[in-house]
């Protein structure tokens, strides 16, 4: 960078505006005269639009504006079967600019069977209570699916029995052979009853009858109201998506933490028949935004991508949906682990190696959690990693340095992913980096969830998680708002609310305008803010009103959320020392600065 002179003191800042003002703008850019910003209810459009203010139902008036919308447009719920808590989250959420929901779902899972057909629980050790109301004909399910299948072929048998619950209900899409699948309603349990053959195949053809064969029982506790179509209606008047949760897949026993190969073939088959039920109900509508791949993985380098389990569990779930949903995404989102006194974890370089492997399982959207709420990484900047870890995060890593605590930081790793996109992207990729921003703190009182161990967290320190991963994504979301959005006093909901509109810079560039150099900075709710540039020997911050003789440009960059707007101000590069790191914050008109600022290092 070259150094230019810093413009200070009263006549000389006159000086400068008059030569900004009458400098031809680039083209497309707003001058330094930019109108005034739009007033703070209608803030910043980041898609389609309710088509009514509001709208009552049983459960109240429900708000469709967005009065504070907030740089975060994405969250997980809980599923829940009380009709007015789903109206009241999503009007909540799109009160502070969500524009996306994501469902966490259930998981498959396969279930001994006892002497008497009674499904077992989890241990093998006593019969399961939400199964053993299934009954038909003075009969378990299980024994009336294999007295069916015998009739067909006394060859015929069961060979593994599988349990799945959901608070959906199904059409009839689900079934493939309604000859022998169907439902089965037990006063005001609803149950689901598939059956497919144990080489993995669901043959299309339903011939039970020819030869002898193993078949594996799929026994689905379901709901009489279907969740997913509310709540996509709901979806439809809030202008949101919707990405519900596909099975999850069955865990290995012994590391609960990868999936079990062995089950690929009835996940499959499974998953099929739920997508394409959902093909057959909801292709059309536009709020089903896609769906998304619940199991959990690390990213990272794998040796051989082609032999880890869970890989290869998303890939074959994914190509499903690509059969069933074409043109709706998948959506990922595996987390890092940045710990130098950890095994298995994982470099820049090697997650920017593994998100390439993860992108080529046919995913659409990749949204890492950026793993500072469990701790796993930390928020710093290059030249502050000799600092002390936040407090807050020694339950984690011990009483240490960020230094010696992780191989890099939030932004390192999202630099490395927005890499590797790149990369796939000229290969021909269509593919979408967004970031899961962790809501919450590695330990707390449990108050947030009945059993969790973790903390609340605050609107200061999701603002910095936002700073930290801002330039690299083009979409923001968070885990979740189910709990640690809505627990504690205020809430952290209640604290956006009060404080959505506070700058938040993401980024900092060197960057002239005409015959002038100075600093371009990149973020939400900059527009006519004052930015202060502080780095070391020079601790009184130089401070610069854009409004004044700076630049105010609200048009979208590419690649980034549409609410992301810059300013530009001239500075003196010659009175700033040369490989210093120049400390960077702005602070709106009505006087509030930015809660984390971020850096600009003067390379020599």
């Amino acid at each position: 960078m070259r150094g230019l002179t810093l413009l200070f003191g009263a006549a000389l800042l006159a000086a400068v505006a008059a030569i900004v003002i009458v400098l031809p703008d680039s083209p497309g850019s707003p001058s330094a005269t930019t109108p005034p910003a739009r007033p703070a209810a209608q803030g910043t459009p980041t898609g389609p639009t309710p088509t009514a203010p509001a709208f009552s139902d049983p459960c109240g008036t429900f708000d469709t504006t967005t009065p504070t919308p907030y740089a975060v447009t994405g969250y997980w719920l809980v599923p829940t079967t009380d009709h007015c808590t789903w109206r009241s989250q999503l009007q909540a959420i799109h009160r502070v600019g969500g524009d996306t929901v994501v469902r966490l779902g259930f998981g498959l899972q396969a279930r001994p069977v006892d002497d008497d057909g009674r499904v077992l629980d989890m241990t093998g050790e006593e019969p399961d209570p939400r199964y053993e109301k299934c009954r038909e004909n003075g009969m378990t399910c299980v024994q009336a699916a294999e007295s069916a299948l015998k009739a067909a072929n006394p060859g015929n048998r069961i060979t593994w029995t599988y349990v799945y619950r959901t608070d959906e209900a199904f059409g009839p899409g689900v079934f493939r052979c309604p000859q022998m699948e169907h439902t089965v309603t037990v006063g005001e349990d609803v149950f689901y009853r598939i059956l497919a053959p144990d080489d993995g195949t669901d043959d299309p053809t339903c011939d039970f009858t020819s030869k002898g064969k193993g078949y594996h029982l799929i026994l689905v506790d379901g709901a009489r109201e279907d969740s997913l179509s509310e709540i996509l209606g709901l979806a439809d008047r809030f202008a949101m998506k919707v990405f519900p949760a596909l099975p999850v897949a069955p865990r290995d026993r012994v590391e609960p933490t990868k999936a079990d190969p062995r089950h690929i073939g009835t996940l499959t088959t499974l998953t099929r028949r739920v997508l394409q039920d959902y093909g057959d109900r909801f292709k059309d509508r536009a709020s089903l935004g896609g769906v998304y791949q619940p199991f959990e993985l690390q990213i990272r380098d794998w040796p051989d991508p082609s032999v880890v389990a869970t890989l290869r569990v998303y890939a074959e779930q994914h190509d499903i949906v690509q059969q069933e949903l074409p043109g709706k995404p998948i959506m990922v989102s595996p987390y890092l682990d940045a710990r130098r006194k950890k095994e298995f974890t994982s470099t820049p370089e090697q997650v920017r190696k593994g998100f390439m492997a993860l992108a080529r399982t046919g995913v659409g959207i990749v949204a890492p959690q950026d793993s500072r709420g469990t701790g796993k990484v930390g928020l710093f900047w290059p030249n502050l990693n000799s600092l002390p870890v936040d407090e807050r995060l020694r339950p984690v890593v011990g009483d240490t340095t960020y230094r010696d605590a992780y191989y890099g930081s939030t932004r390192d790793y999202y630099r490395a992913m927005a890499e590797a996109l790149a990369e796939l992207r000229a290969e021909g990729e269509d593919l979408q980096l967004w970031a899961n921003v962790e809501a919450f703190e590695p330990e707390g009182d449990g108050a947030c969830e009945p059993g969790g161990k973790r903390g609340a967290t605050t609107k200061e320190r999701l603002d910095e998680a936002v700073a930290f991963v801002g330039p690299y994504v083009s979409k923001i979301i968070s885990y979740k708002w189910s709990s640690f959005f809505t627990c504690g006093t205020p809430t952290l909901a209640d604290q956006v609310a009060a404080d959505w509109d506070r700058p938040i810079p993401i980024q900092a560039l060197a960057a002239g305008r005409g015959i002038q150099q100075g600093v371009e900075v990149r973020g939400y709710n900059l527009a006519d803010g004052v930015v202060s540039l502080t780095w070391h020997g020079n601790d009184t911050p130089r401070t610069v009103d854009s409004a004044t003789v700076g630049w105010t440009d609200r048009t979208p960059i590419a690649g980034l959320p549409p609410a992301v707007q810059k300013v530009w101000v001239p500075v003196d590069w010659s009175t700033v020392p040369q490989d210093a790191w120049i400390k960077i914050e702005v602070t709106s008109k009505d006087g509030r600065k930015s809660n984390a600022p971020v850096y600009l290092h003067r390379a020599s």
